[in-house]
């Protein structure tokens, strides 16, 4: 007998912030999320900006900042905005018990936007100390963003990348 499905109404949302990372030339930092077996959001070749959770007493740009450095090992940035309100978006249902020990259906997540303003090289993706997040980065532009993203978390990312929008510029 397979046990009774879990009802998403009962379960909450993770806290959680996310961060656009904007290098001079106005290009946006994204990931490629390494495939593993255990993957919460399900598998497959997608890329993402920085993210993860909030930890208890932690104010969300403070959270922003370790998530990113944490991911990408990168310090030289300078917050330059936030989103104006918390986004959420739904897990699929397949995911809805599977995913961050079956306690939330999805994610409420403070958006930050940083000034990368270090050199490429300080980027490193296999930093000591944390799990591996993804396999590979690389520089787009804003426009392209959200076609890189899982299906089910592109609403949020057009809500970002319409907020964002006028950061992700080049600097003199």
């Amino acid at each position: 007998m397979s046990p009774a499905p879990i009802d998403p109404s009962k379960l909450g949302y993770r806290p959680c912030v996310g961060v656009m990372v904007i290098n001079r030339e106005g290009l946006v930092w994204v990931g490629r999320r390494a495939d593993a077996p255990d993957e919460a959001e399900g598998r497959g070749n997608w890329w993402q900006m920085p993210q993860g959770g909030i930890d208890k007493g932690e104010e969300p740009s403070a959270a922003a900042l370790r998530e990113l450095y944490e991911e990408t090992s990168i310090r030289s940035a300078t917050i330059l905005g936030e989103t104006p309100s918390w986004l959420r978006y739904d897990l699929p249902s397949e995911l809805i018990g599977k995913a961050w020990g079956g306690k939330y259906r999805g994610q409420e997540q403070k958006w930050f936007a940083v000034r990368f303003i270090g050199a490429d090289s300080e980027i490193n993706i296999v930093p000591p100390n944390h799990q591996i997040e993804f396999d590979a980065w690389k520089w787009v532009p804003l426009s392209e963003v959200c076609e890189l993203i899982v299906p089910f978390k592109r609403d949020v990312y057009r809500q970002v990348a319409e907020v964002f929008a006028p950061l992700a510029t080049p600097q003199a």
